[in-house]
């Protein structure tokens, strides 16, 4: 698909960027005149009617009161003017607009999306890379990855109805990475030991770093005193955000898995997106070649294309989940929030402005790529458009077909039948959603994202705990 040059890419001439720009402006202009034109002819119509007498005024509203009245098919016929109906509004696009100059709120949530924005760009560092690729044990990897994909690709043809495997080689390698980091390479923490005597310590709050700890990203620290009354020292945990110094360090919490996983994703060749969450989460997407799609990849919760967990498996609430890379940001708050129950608001910003900030940080990622590069993530971002659509029109799918007497499975059938693959390719059971198994209880409990714990759920694999 890479390889295509089809299409504006290859317009010459009248055709180009500026037509199409210009065009844009045209089509948004002539929505803003025609809604306009509509607001002043019903101002218009109540004026009139508020300048005639009781009597005149009860003649000319009569054809108001008839129930029969063509709604949402445009002016009525007669002098009086109906306001512009629902129906004939609700599907008008929202127009990106920056946020307004007095708008604080949305000024400040811009300056935030856009500094986030920075975090994959430091994963194309060649150094960096290189060194990563120096700490994987790229011989196991590789190995696990073909063992899967050869098994993978034995399966589908067994079917004998020619269909592909389920993932594609480059995705048993991810997976194999993501084995790899969660079981061996990288430790989470919880409280410290002590750094003398090793006994369990307890936070004491929070200091400043020293020049060092700031010179590797390290803006908190995070500061712990032993348990043991004959030793009473003091444990440091500094919260790098520097990816190379967690090369060395090899632990953390969510934030520092997630963005050394990242860039290791980035290291062994996949395209990768680091994601937020606004209330306080990070996790990764890696783009499949096979499947034509973004996967979502946990490393602190060894999750793979699971992105219900959080919702329905932890039972947390999200209001945006914001995925960066080093072609631009998307809002795909979609694919991991599906029922209206698991959305918190969105009020950091009017939506108008949040599309706005998601096209800017776009637009200065992709200011230096050839034209066929921008085409073609044009094209993938309307394909994934269209995949976060599928979401929502399952999700009201599947809340009527609740409504409706019946057989339970029809809801998953009506849902399989609206959306598409985007659906078939996520089709996790709530039950199977485990909650949180990283972190420990009281830390999870505190966060909200303690979900099936409250269900005695039994985690099969190790403690979270190493």
């Amino acid at each position: 698909m890479a390889g295509r040059s089809d299409g504006p890419g290859d317009i010459q001439g009248d055709y180009g960027e500026e037509w199409a720009r210009d065009l844009r402006i045209q089509f948004e202009q002539l929505l803003r005149t025609k809604r306009l034109t509509e607001i002043e002819q019903s101002r218009a119509s109540r004026s009139r009617l508020d300048s005639l007498d009781p009597r005149e005024r009860a003649s000319s509203a009569t054809p108001l009161s008839r129930p029969s009245s063509s709604y949402g098919q445009g002016p009525s016929h007669g002098p009086s003017a109906l306001p512009p109906s629902y129906s004939s509004l609700r599907n008008l696009p929202k127009i990106p607009t920056p946020p307004a100059s007095h708008d604080r709120e949305s000024q400040k949530f811009r300056n935030l999306l856009v500094s986030l924005s920075l975090t994959p760009t430091k994963y194309e560092n060649p150094g960096l890379l290189d060194e990563a690729l120096q700490v994987i044990p790229l011989d196991r990897i590789y190995s696990e990855a073909e063992e899967e994909s050869q098994v993978l690709q034995a399966s589908a043809e067994s079917m004998g109805d020619g269909r592909k495997p389920e993932w594609g080689y480059q995705d048993c390698v991810i997976r194999a990475l993501l084995r790899w980091f969660k079981r061996s390479f990288f430790t989470w923490v919880n409280n410290p030991p002590c750094p003398i005597c090793l006994s369990p310590t307890v936070a004491r709050g929070k200091t400043a770093p020293t020049p060092e700890e700031k010179a590797y990203g390290a803006l908190l620290v995070e500061l712990y005193e032993c348990s043991n009354q004959s030793c009473n020292a003091f444990e440091r945990f500094p919260r790098y955000s520097d990816v190379w110094r967690l090369l060395q360090t090899r632990r953390g919490r969510c934030g520092e898995w997630a963005n050394c996983f990242s860039m290791l994703c980035r290291a062994v060749g996949s395209r990768v997106r680091w994601v937020w969450n606004a209330e306080d989460h990070v996790w990764t997407e890696v783009y499949s070649e096979h499947k034509q799609r973004w996967i979502h990849v946990d490393s602190c919760e060894e999750a793979w294309d699971n992105p219900r967990l959080y919702t329905e498996g932890w039972g947390k609430q999200m209001s945006y989940c914001v995925a960066f890379s080093i072609d631009g940001a998307t809002d795909v708050t979609r694919r991991y929030v599906r029922k209206s129950e698991h959305a918190l608001e969105r009020n950091r910003c009017p939506e108008e402005v949040m599309l706005y900030i998601m096209q800017e940080i776009k637009n200065i990622r992709r200011a230096n790529m050839s034209k066929e590069e921008r085409f073609r993530l044009e094209k993938e971002d309307s394909r994934e458009d269209r995949e976060l659509r599928g979401y929502v029109v399952a999700s009201i799918t599947q809340a009527v077909t609740r409504m409706v007497p019946g057989p339970s499975t029809s809801t998953s059938i009506t849902s399989g039948r609206v959306s598409g693959s985007a659906a078939n390719d996520d089709q996790k059971l709530p039950a199977e959603q485990p909650g949180r198994q990283s972190g420990n209880a009281e830390w999870v409990a505190a966060r909200g994202e303690n979900g099936r714990r409250n269900q005695q759920f039994q985690d099969p694999r190790d403690p979270p705990q190493r």
